[in-house]
């Protein structure tokens, strides 16, 4: 976020006038009087210690200030500063690969300065004013610019091109630009307006966290999200741009989805969010990322994404800040025209933060102590992502695709955060410990998950996977919803009450669910499959339907059919590395054909 220096807190002292001073402290909230010049949502300093805060409330002169630092010790008296400035962060080249707090401190320059326990009134830049960046011009003197045209652009790592793009707010002709090495604080361009007043131009802009940052048109969402995962992408898809929630009682896979949807989404960013989520599981995602080998460049998956680690045992307040943060670092790059995958873990815990400061706020409460407002807290959040037209007289798509994981105590999904989340997502993976515990994963449940993003979806899969896929879908779905009915009757009178139909229907529902649904994340091939892949696998499943239907019609005994040997390769077929899908899959087929119809021409005769 924009640090404030010491002689600018002079400043803004001077500026307000009247001293201001805390009067009563409860938790991370704070309450000063002698703010009446303050606004809502000013940054403020408080006490010697110089503690970041935010407005948050105001009554006149007395302002409630949540403190984003621990504040043990803090009493009456201390003094209290507004920056003038609302929370903001700092977006330019240095923010890949970095890995910030709540309020984008980063983590190991300050492990470097004070020690693996951060120290309260820490004040470190996020992002490096010392290094030098190569900058590479692409316009010239003389060329008229517009809020969101690309000035040049610099090589942040090894695979993300760092855009610097004109602020939002200036426009004009382009009066300087030279190509060199800068620091992000250096002017690199000066744009003259139609005024003749001079901008100069550096790579370090601001923004506040909680305004989203502007773009030309929200476009429709009708290209998907390409995540590799069979559940996802063949049954319920999400759209480039859209928004998605991922509810799930502990032990039941939201991590390892959310790592699996970050390193295999067709995305050009990542930014991953851990909000109060366990120290040990942060501890695992800090160590893992750098380690996952990106597939689409062969690189540490760390070169394009961002880290905001927010633990539960961090103070509260800088947790219902974090999610801000983390959605406008991604405004940022999708405003350069990247596709961003943004993964939050988890929105109960920032839930839970809002809920503890509104009760200190001595709020009304609504359902279960949470705030009236969550709803729409929530909302905001998402109501972020998109796919836009970016400002800039060139045309350039972002987009940013949110993917929410959700905590509901004892997985009871009828709890307000996770209903007020569905309520705004159109894309429910419901993940199921009955499924996690059978060690079915990724453990998404087909019965009570679903995609509204599929109607608009299914033109794309149609041009550009085949003109069968949305009937196959439909088929697959039809069939796990027969077995669900069919296992009542089981569960009732036993299995021989079936008709041979109905068990063959069971068999194939066996088959769609360990075969295609069932994916293992740690298997190097089985990690990520195609959608020719996928079509491939679901044209077998529905082959040996076919031809089993066809068996039993002709007289087979329902044994031999469901028996036959070439049932073993189908199960095995998710295991074939893509380059020899098509030859091992067309011999697969022909299996299903010889061995079903020598069942048939067997009865035949």
């Amino acid at each position: 976020m924009g640090r404030i220096s010491y002689d600018e807190t002079n400043t803004a002292n001077e500026r307000g006038g009247s001293l201001s001073s805390v009067v009563k402290v409860s938790g991370p909230l704070v309450i000063a009087e002698g703010m009446r010049d303050a606004n809502m949502c000013d940054v403020v300093r408080v006490g010697d210690e110089r503690l970041i805060g935010e407005i948050i409330e105001m009554h006149e002169d007395l302002a409630s200030i949540q403190v984003y630092e621990e504040t043990a010790g803090l009493g009456p008296g201390a003094p209290v500063v507004s920056t003038g400035a609302p929370l903001s962060v700092e977006l330019g080249p240095g923010m890949i690969e970095q890995i910030y707090d709540g309020i984008q401190r980063p983590l190991e320059k300050m492990m470097e300065q004070t020690g693996p326990n951060i120290k309260r009134g820490t004040d470190i830049p996020a992002l490096d004013r010392e290094k030098k960046w190569d900058f590479v011009p692409k316009k010239s003197v003389g060329d008229s610019v517009a809020s969101g045209d690309i000035l040049g652009t610099v090589q942040e790592t090894e695979v993300v091109e760092h855009r610097i793009l004109v602020p939002v707010g200036v426009s004009g002709t382009v009066a300087s630009i030279t190509a060199g090495s800068y620091t992000i604080t250096e002017p690199v361009c000066v744009i003259r307006s139609a005024d003749g007043t001079e901008t100069p131009v550096c790579m370090l802009n601001k923004w506040p966290v909680r305004r989203g940052r502007p773009y030309k048109e929200k476009l429709p969402l009708n290209e998907p999200l390409i995540t590799g995962q069979r559940t996802i992408d063949a049954m319920f898809p999400i759209a480039m741009g859209g928004v998605a929630a991922i509810p799930g009682p502990f032990g039941s896979g939201k991590t390892v989805t959310q790592h699996q949807l970050a390193k295999w989404a067709s995305a050009d960013i990542v930014v991953y969010i851990g909000c109060g989520e366990r120290g040990n599981e942060m501890t695992d995602v800090l160590n893992e990322f750098p380690e996952i080998r990106d597939p689409k460049t062969g690189k540490s998956l760390m070169k394009r994404t961002v880290l905001i680690a927010y633990t539960s045992d961090m103070p509260v307040a800088a947790r219902e800040a974090c999610i801000y943060t983390g959605i406008t670092i991604a405004e940022y790059f999708r405003d350069m025209g990247y596709s961003v995958a943004l993964m939050a873990d988890s929105t109960s815990r920032w839930a839970e933060a809002l809920r503890e400061m509104s009760g200190r706020l001595e709020e009304m409460p609504g359902e279960e102590g949470y705030p009236a407002y969550l709803g729409s807290r929530l909302a905001q959040f998402y109501e972020r992502a998109g796919r836009v037209r970016c400002l800039g007289s060139e045309e350039r798509i972002g987009a940013v695709s949110a993917i929410g994981a959700v905590s509901p105590p004892g997985g009871d999904i009828s709890e307000p955060v996770s209903q007020a989340t569905l309520r705004i997502v159109k894309v429910f993976w419901g993940l199921d410990s009955g499924l996690a515990y059978r060690r079915h994963f990724p453990a998404i449940n087909w019965l009570n998950s679903y995609s509204l993003y599929v109607d608009k979806l299914m033109g794309w899969y149609e041009a550009n996977v085949s003109r069968n896929w949305p009937a196959m879908r439909a088929e697959f779905m039809a069939i796990l919803q027969q077995e669900a009915e069919l296992d009542e009757i089981v569960k009732l009178v036993g299995i021989d009450a079936l008709s041979k139909e109905d068990r063959l229907r069971l068999e194939v529902a066996r088959s769609v669910r360990e075969d295609f649904l069932q994916q293992d994340a740690m298997d190097d091939v089985d990690t990520y499959a195609s959608h020719g892949k996928m079509r491939r696998m679901m044209e077998l499943i529905l082959a040996y339907q076919d031809k089993a239907a066809a068996a039993l019609a002709n007289g087979a005994d329902i044994e031999a059919v469901i028996s036959v040997p070439v049932r073993e390769r189908i199960g095995r077929a998710k295991f074939v590395p893509e380059d020899q899908v098509e030859e091992t899959f067309a011999a697969i087929q022909r299996e299903i054909a010889e061995q079903l119809d020598a069942l048939s021409d067997r009865e035949v005769m």
